[in-house]
């Protein structure tokens, strides 16, 4: 008789554990859907996919229009780093992957990938060590060198007023002639936007 009351006991307390953990444990996010990335949903006051995308429009539709890119001629461009002056981290290599990756489908500029040639002189050592067919070996002194140097720099000013928070951002893009130095493309794409405090609470 004792047992079998123990037993109920020790079931019901182990039902009342479960039920805690369910209701007050940590949580998952276990149900989703695809969403529109083009959507614009300001869900924080963080810099956002909507601001990259605006910005990358902007300096790709500039770049594609500038005089000094030829349609008879399709210059090289080397990406250089886009500086963050910024207080927050904004993932600037994604925002110049997009704006590379609108380039190259436009077929009006090529690119040449600087951080590979590391790797590509260690291809190099390796067909020249004999473990290439002769008349297969890639060899130096084919590479092509840049026109343009694509630099940039991002900015922001934040001005708060009572309720509302005001967060301003400025992307800067040039082109750069590796020959001349001289500055043959810019283009500027400005984002502003407004939030208002709501109180948060039950």
């Amino acid at each position: 008789m004792r047992h079998a009351f123990d037993r109920k006991l020790f079931v019901v307390v182990l039902g009342s554990l479960l039920g805690l953990t369910a209701c007050g444990g940590p949580k998952a996010f276990t149900q989703g859907a695809y969403d529109d990335p083009t959507r614009v949903e300001l869900l924080d006051d963080k810099f956002n996919e909507a601001d990259m995308q605006q910005m990358s429009d902007t300096i790709v539709k500039s770049i594609v229009a500038c005089p000094e890119i030829g349609a008879d001629k399709r210059p090289v461009v080397m990406v250089d780093q886009v500086k963050n002056n910024t207080e927050e981290h904004i993932d600037m290599s994604s925002l110049t992957d997009k704006i590379r990756t609108a380039l190259i489908k436009s077929r009006r500029v090529k690119f040449i990938d600087a951080d590979a040639r590391e790797k590509l002189d260690e291809e190099y050592r390796y067909n020249e060590a004999g473990n290439v067919a002769k008349d297969k070996q890639k060899k130096r002194g084919k590479q092509t060198g840049a026109d343009y140097v694509m630099r940039g720099s991002m900015a922001t000013n934040i001005q708060q007023v009572g309720n509302d928070k005001f967060i301003y951002y400025k992307l800067t893009m040039n082109l750069v002639n590796t020959e001349s130095s001289e500055i043959d493309c810019t283009e500027e794409k400005e984002v502003r936007k407004q939030y208002r405090k709501r109180k948060v609470g039950l």
